[in-house]
């Protein structure tokens, strides 16, 4: 069951990637376009909200699963020390929580706003937040950190 949740968490991150860079680059097309958001904008934005807290919870179950994280947590003190237990332990789940919260701000503000120019604005701002943050904690291919979740 752990490795095929690790591989479904891992496909749904492509979909998010993409999402994010498409809600990100429409939001700014709306915003600097002077564009109508339309219902196809607010669903890029809730297709995005969607698959992000799917992959929250699949994520959760795999931190409370993973072996990784469970000598992370048995030594923390020493898993500080240590680059990849470092990351699996606290970076990329803190990191994933914040910048999927933003998101869900984003969403949120964005439905609020008065005006067209402000609901892109406010989804550009939050989203791009977001999408630095998240690709920050992922764990890219050719990264290091990748190998030691397997």
């Amino acid at each position: 069951m752990y490795t095929g949740m690790l591989h479904l968490h891992n496909l749904l991150r492509y979909a998010i990637v993409i999402l994010l860079i498409w809600a990100v680059v429409k939001s700014f097309i709306g915003w600097f376009g002077k564009k109508e958001y339309t219902a196809a904008d607010n669903k890029v934005s809730l297709f995005l909200l969607i698959s992000a807290h799917l992959q929250l919870l699949i994520g959760l179950v795999l931190y409370f699963m993973s072996p990784v994280v469970e000598t992370a947590l048995s030594d923390f003190g020493g898993a500080m020390k240590d680059p990849v237990l470092r990351f699996w332990g606290v970076e990329h789940i803190a990191s994933m929580v914040i910048g999927i919260a933003i998101i869900t701000l984003g969403r949120i503000m964005a439905k609020k706003g008065k005006t067209d120019a402000t609901k892109f604005r406010r989804q550009a701002i939050y989203f791009l937040l977001a999408m630095v943050l998240i690709f920050s904690a992922i764990p890219w291919p050719w990264s290091a950190i990748s190998r030691a979740w397997f």
